[in-house]
């Protein structure tokens, strides 16, 4: 028997334990957003680490895709590309993400790192899978549906590109080194529609962020 919602007890378990285990942290900081478990950490990566990863993403972006949508959509216009794991940094900065969450790394993905140009956005969208879609049973067998994310900006935009919690009505600006970490299911471990968000478009300048997701079981 398959369960009605896909890895939903896995989501709920894993969600209870992660979001305990953040607001008995000090230094997190839980945002004041009732419908969604999201929180911040405002000096995660160091200046310089920043520099270096900014540095990373630019060798490695190429137009990003959306599962079926590509580039020329205009839904996400951003350029992307997954870090090489075995560099020292992005291990040891993969592996305080885990520690921070509490969880095993063999349910993290890979970090990737997004670079938007001015003008270019990523329009209003959920990280966790909708069951019904083609890409789906893909996905279940890779680890299944996404539990938490956890995002970091890498430097200050000169204008525009802050990340919109559209049904929360919260913007949260870019500032160099601050994480976002979001539970994407309810505490039920049903997926929540209200961490629905976008990437607002640039403005002037340029805007860089890497994102881990975490699935409920081992990535594949």
């Amino acid at each position: 028997m398959t369960d009605p919602v896909p890895d939903q007890t896995a989501l709920a378990r894993l969600g209870a334990k992660v979001s305990a285990r953040l607001a008995d942290n000090p230094a997190i900081h839980r945002l004041p957003a009732d419908a969604v478990e999201l929180f911040a950490i405002p000096d995660f990566l160091t200046t310089d680490e920043c520099t270096c990863l900014c540095a990373m993403i630019d060798a490695v972006a190429r137009p990003s895709a959306l599962h079926e949508l590509d580039y020329a959509s205009g839904f996400r216009t951003s350029y992307s590309g997954d870090l090489d794991p075995r560099d020292r940094l992005v291990a040891d900065i993969s592996a305080r993400i885990d520690a921070v969450l509490g969880v095993k790394p063999a349910i993290g993905e890979p970090v990737q790192g997004q670079r938007y140009l001015q003008g270019q956005q990523f329009k209003p969208h959920n990280d966790w899978f909708y069951v019904t879609e083609s890409y789906w049973p893909q996905e279940r067998l890779r680890g299944g549906q996404r539990s938490w994310t956890a995002m970091a900006y890498l430097n200050a935009v000169e204008a525009g590109g802050a990340t919109a919690f559209t049904h929360l009505g919260i913007q949260i600006e870019p500032k160099a080194g601050a994480l976002l970490l979001w539970n994407n299911a309810l505490p039920d471990g049903r997926p929540n529609e209200a961490t629905l968000h976008a990437g607002l478009p640039v403005d002037r300048g340029v805007k860089y962020v890497i994102t881990k997701w975490y699935r409920t079981r081992q990535w594949r």
